[in-house]
C-alpha cells in the first residue's frame, strides 16, 4: 500500500484526485497507476485501470491470476468490473468511497454470486494516511475555488 500511496502523491502533483494503485505478482510490482482523468481527458484512466493494463502487458496475459491489487480508495463499478474480468483474486484497499464505492459502500461486486469470479477483499490498510491525503486535496481544492470566486467579485 505504501507504493500505492506514492502513486497517489504523483496524481496529486498533477492536480489529479490522489488515488494510486499497484498490482503485485510473485512479490514484484507488475503494474502501477494513478488517476489521470483530468490530464488525459479520459474518464477511464482511473488508477486501477492503468495499473491493470500495465500488469497485463508485463505478464503478457489478460488473466491476472495470483495477483493482488492494492489501491488507496475503494474501487468504483468500472474498476471492480475490470478487476473481476481480469480474474484478480485479491484486492486490498485503504478507505471506503461512500459516493461510488463498489466493494461495500454502494454495491458489493466482490460478493455477487452472479459473477463467475470472486475477489477476496481486505479493507483498511493505511486507511488514515490515504483518507488524510484525499481530505487534504479536496480541502485545498475548495479553498482555491473560494479564492477564485472572491477574486471575481
Amino acid at each position: 500500500m505504501q507504493k500505492a500511496l506514492v502513486e497517489a502523491a504523483a496524481a496529486e502533483r498533477l492536480g489529479e484526485v490522489p488515488i494510486g494503485a499497484v498490482v503485485v505478482h510473485g512479490g514484484e510490482i507488475v503494474g502501477r497507476g494513478h488517476n489521470l482523468r483530468e490530464t488525459s481527458n479520459d474518464p477511464t484512466t482511473h488508477a486501477e485501470m492503468i495499473a491493470i493494463r500495465e500488469a497485463a502487458a508485463t505478464i503478457g496475459h489478460w488473466r491476472l491470476l495470483d495477483c493482488t491489487l492494492y489501491v488507496t480508495l475503494e474501487p468504483c463499478v468500472m474498476c471492480m468490473g475490470a478487476i473481476i474480468l481480469a480474474r484478480i483474486p485479491r484486492l486490498v484497499y485503504a478507505c471506503r468511497d461512500p459516493r461510488v464505492g463498489a466493494v461495500g459502500s454502494i454495491y458489493d461486486f466482490s460478493k455477487d454470486d452472479r459473477f463467475n469470479h470472486r475477489v477476496e477483499v481486505a479493507e483498511g490498510v493505511l486507511a488514515e494516511e490515504c483518507s488524510s491525503m484525499l481530505s487534504g486535496f479536496f480541502k485545498k481544492l475548495r479553498e482555491k475555488k473560494k479564492e477564485l470566486k472572491a477574486g471575481n467579485n
